[in-house]
């Protein structure tokens, strides 16, 4: 596995472990503070862009399964074009980690990709590779993970949605919501529409479904929750202590408008955004629900989502008041 001591990673681990399997991981240090990463779990620590392949072919051997839980999403700030940065550490690094888990006689592999790929498949006129340099990468990393597979070797690819649950001493990918809803004052102001979501455990349990039933070249849309933004702001707002908080909805039109400014304020910090501030209206307007029959297939099962919501808002609300010293994501 790559990144198993990640919030997903570190779970699947776990879960891998609990089934009687055994578990080698590269990871990047440092370990964040208090984490339960599995000790029984064999850590090699190390960047794998900077690791020879003979050194990660070391690592593979007697290995059954592969599992690519690293790489970076569209939080992370790149100057433009954001794609190579995509294209480094997203796409090439399954490109070349496939070729080495096929060389060492690997025969299944799990690779952890976005949501942003079944609604770029489904919906072809919103054309969302063209307008977001993010979601272009994510469905070209899934083509190269799918043409891996053979009769030698299953690939499996994730297309994981909004994800709710907390590692101790890492840092959630939901503070940035509590930045914008803390500077909207006394009410949010947000669009209608809504997301799918599962838990950290239901991922892990993704994962090991995936690597132990997979069958060829396949791509699984991952959801078993579908709430509105509506149901999802009221558990976040009970998590920030201010339960009952008012909402007022915001148009498609005010959104993109919204949109035109961060993409100056983008320019003036020479970044480039992976999703487009601006086409982000389109998205976040729409209920991007997901069926959870693929979940099933997989083998999820049905966890405390309320609480994973809620757990995640509370320490992303002590990460943004700095009562909490917290590992936020590397890119190398």
């Amino acid at each position: 596995m790559i990144g198993g001591t990640g919030l997903l990673g570190c779970a699947a681990a776990r879960m891998f472990i609990d089934g009687g399997h055994e578990v080698v991981s590269i990871t990047l240090p440092p370990l964040p503070e208090g984490a339960p990463i599995p000790k029984e779990m064999d850590l090699v620590f190390g960047n794998i862009n900077d690791m020879s392949d003979a050194e990660i072919s070391n690592c593979m051997s007697g290995c059954d399964c592969f599992v690519f839980a690293a790489g970076i999403d569209e939080r992370v700030e790149f100057p433009a074009p954001v794609y190579e940065a995509y294209k480094k550490y997203n796409i090439d690094p399954v490109r070349r980690l496939l070729t080495l888990a096929k060389a060492a006689g690997i025969k299944s592999s799990v690779i952890l990709g976005s949501y942003f790929c079944y609604f770029a498949k489904e919906f072809p006129a919103m054309r969302l590779t063209k307008k977001h340099p993010y979601i272009r990468s994510r469905i070209e990393q899934e083509k190269v993970a799918l043409g891996f597979a053979d009769a030698a070797m299953d690939v499996a690819v994730l297309e994981l949605p909004y994800i709710f649950g907390v590692q101790p001493g890492r840092k959630p990918v939901w503070v940035i919501l509590i930045e914008q809803l803390s500077r909207m004052g006394k009410v949010t102001m947000y669009p209608r529409g809504g997301t799918t979501m599962v838990t950290v455990r239901q991922v892990a349990e993704a994962i090991v479904g995936a690597a132990l039933k997979n069958k060829g070249g396949r791509a699984y849309p991952i959801g078993y929750y579908n709430y509105t933004w509506d149901e999802f702001l009221e558990i976040v707002h009970e998590a920030m202590g201010v339960p009952g908080r008012k909402i007022i909805h915001i148009s498609k039109w005010m959104f993109a408008a919204y949109g035109v400014k961060l993409r100056k304020e983008f320019q003036k910090k020479n970044i480039e955004s992976g999703i487009d501030p601006v086409g982000l209206a389109d998205i976040m307007c729409m209920e991007t629900f997901i069926d959870k029959k693929w979940c099933v297939e997989l083998g999820v099962t049905e966890d405390d989502i309320k609480s994973a919501i809620f757990d995640s808002v509370k320490l992303s609300v002590d990460a943004f008041q700095g009562t909490s010293q917290l590992l936020d994501m590397k890119s190398e």
